[in-house]
């Protein structure tokens, strides 16, 4: 039962009040909430009760009036009646819903502005030059945000913001097609190989090359964000909307994504699974291997494919150089093989990779 002091709140997890998008901080809601479970109540009942001045009760109580929270009782200039909740926070809601719906309504011109000052000129062009890095971050997550089908991208180093990701998994939750090819140097960073594992089970198409050549990142291809140079300490990209250049793009993508090996994951290998059962609507027969890889030794095939050196295999995977090298030493007999390339050949025929 909820006591009528205002102790008990609409608050979430983190006790900050529900309320606050409306501008009522958590004491105004458990004085809302005080003046409700009372059925009425005045600013020296509110005062007594939060312990605070009279004064401060009264502009407390005035707010949520002007919010329409609560009336003021005829005939008195002190006592507050709760308006009935049901109308009262609906009618609050939707009047703020529209307030935001004319803030939506502005971001057109807010864009024509965003993109003149960038530019320095009235016309918008198929291709603009970024030397600015915080520019060619922000384009980066405007793209995330266009992307309403499918989103590739080419991971490298040097980078310009965060490695880590934090709107990934919201746009792979809007149900994006998500494919990025990683290379070998991406996974130098401590807790990089993680990330992108975390990713890759959350729906992320992952694979990594030993090299890549450029950054990239394209959505729906129809715009494209291309690095043009690698230097650390330079900055310069291109965004794009020319379909030329874009479908160029898409080709180089293709081409790096089709021999890179990819980076396994539960999801993917039900994926695979689901592959080789149904075609058709009928059952396919497939070769089933002597034994199916380990995680493990998936992710240590993953990562000599792509031509890591063995200090970073060792330490993405929690082991001694020493322990690294013996495992690949086993791994090879196991396949039958003299050296990585071939491991990775039979590896891929076995379907462990």
């Amino acid at each position: 039962m909820t006591p009528p002091d205002g102790s008990s709140s609409l608050t979430g997890p983190e006790d900050a009040s529900i309320l606050d998008v409306v501008g009522i901080d958590q004491l105004g809601e458990r004085i809302y909430r005080f003046v409700l479970a009372n059925g009425g109540a005045n600013a020296e009942a509110v005062a007594a009760r939060f312990r605070i001045a009279q004064a401060d009760a009264e502009s407390r109580l005035t707010g949520l009036r002007m919010h329409g929270l609560i009336a003021q009782r005829y005939g008195t200039d002190a006592d507050y009646a709760p308006v009935d909740p049901r109308v009262a926070i609906r009618v609050l809601a939707d009047s703020h819903s529209d307030r935001i719906s004319r803030i939506l309504q502005t971001v057109p011109s807010l864009a024509a502005e965003f993109d003149t000052a960038i530019s320095g000129r009235g016309d918008t062009d198929q291709t603009q030059l970024l030397s600015d890095p915080d520019a060619v971050a922000g384009w980066y997550v405007r793209l995330q945000h266009q992307a309403q089908h499918e989103f590739m991208a080419f991971d490298r180093p040097p980078y310009v913001s965060a490695s880590a990701n934090p709107l990934e998994p919201v746009i792979l939750d809007r149900g994006v097609t998500w494919r990025a090819v990683y290379a070998a140097e991406s996974f130098d960073g401590e807790g990089n190989w993680e990330e992108a594992q975390r990713l890759a089970e959350r729906g992320e198409q992952a694979r990594v090359a030993p090299t890549l050549p450029i950054k990239l990142a394209i959505a729906d291809r129809a715009t494209a964000l291309v690095s043009l140079t690698l230097d650390a300490d330079r900055t310069q990209a291109l965004v794009t909307t020319s379909a030329s250049l874009i479908e160029a793009f898409c080709v180089l993508f293709e081409y790096y994504w089709a021999s890179a090996i990819p980076i396994p994951s539960e999801r993917a290998d039900a994926a695979a699974v689901q592959a080789t059962v149904a075609e058709n609507g009928d059952l396919v027969r497939t070769l089933v291997p002597s034994r199916n890889a380990t995680r493990e030794e998936q992710v240590l095939l993953t990562l000599i494919g792509a031509g890591l050196k063995d200090d970073v295999i060792a330490r993405q995977l929690g082991i001694s150089s020493r322990t690294l090298r013996r495992r690949s030493q086993d791994l090879m007999i196991e396949l039958g093989a003299a050296n990585r390339f071939q491991a990775g050949v039979e590896a891929t025929k076995r379907g462990w990779v």
